[in-house]
């Protein structure tokens, strides 16, 4: 497996190069002759079709991360739209770095947590999800487990869903611990998907 580093400003940020020694740079051009399905490429937002590249490396087997210098839940979505698993601050420290590669290698999603409740949300409604679902699944939760899985849904973070139900930060982790075990999820993130297709089957059932 290679890792390549695509930036079209030719802006290797220090701390990328720190965290993955044996990355090669690359350009847009170049990453269309030696890209193999299972390459590893993280792309940089510095400049217009970044989003086309991704989608394009995403198509072609790549694990595709995406690294900007200024964070934005409405980036991220654009990111993971279009095919990227992974999508950090270009100057987090080495280890995230690494971490993040780590998670998006073995088919997980990386997204700095500060904007994982705001893309968890445009995530579900983008997938059709709709927050109102009285889904079977939903209905072994209960109620307050219900509550806190729909606050997620639409995506509010720990601390305004323990604002909105009136409950503490930490009720509110014990609670989605306890939807995650139940519904065999390890994240938000795949709370959303789960949910998302099981309220698509039922549109679907319903115009049958």
């Amino acid at each position: 497996m290679a890792i390549y580093f695509i930036s079209q400003g030719h802006d290797e940020i220090p701390r990328w190069r720190v965290a993955f020694s044996d990355a090669q740079l690359i350009s847009p051009r170049e990453i269309n002759a030696r890209l193999v399905r299972g390459d590893c490429v993280w792309v940089m937002v510095d400049g217009e079709g970044w989003q086309p590249l991704v989608a394009d490396l995403h198509r072609r087997g790549a694990a595709v991360g995406v690294m900007t210098h200024s964070p934005s839940a409405a980036e991220a979505f654009k990111a993971l739209e279009s095919g990227a698993r992974g999508y950090v601050h270009a100057l987090s420290p080495p280890e995230l770095l690494r971490q993040a590669q780590l998670v998006i290698m073995n088919q997980g999603i990386w997204v700095p947590p500060e904007l994982m409740a705001r893309v968890v949300g445009g995530t579900f409604r983008a997938l059709g999800g709709q927050a109102h679902s009285q889904a079977e699944e939903l209905q072994a939760l209960t109620e307050r487990e219900r509550a806190v899985t729909l606050a997620v849904l639409e995506g509010q973070s720990n601390k305004e869903v323990a604002r909105t139900l009136g409950i503490t930060e930490r009720t509110v982790k014990a609670h989605l611990g306890a939807v995650f075990q139940k519904l065999g999820v390890r994240d938000r993130m795949q709370l959303v998907l789960r949910l998302s297709r099981l309220s698509q089957s039922l549109v679907n059932a319903g115009e049958d």
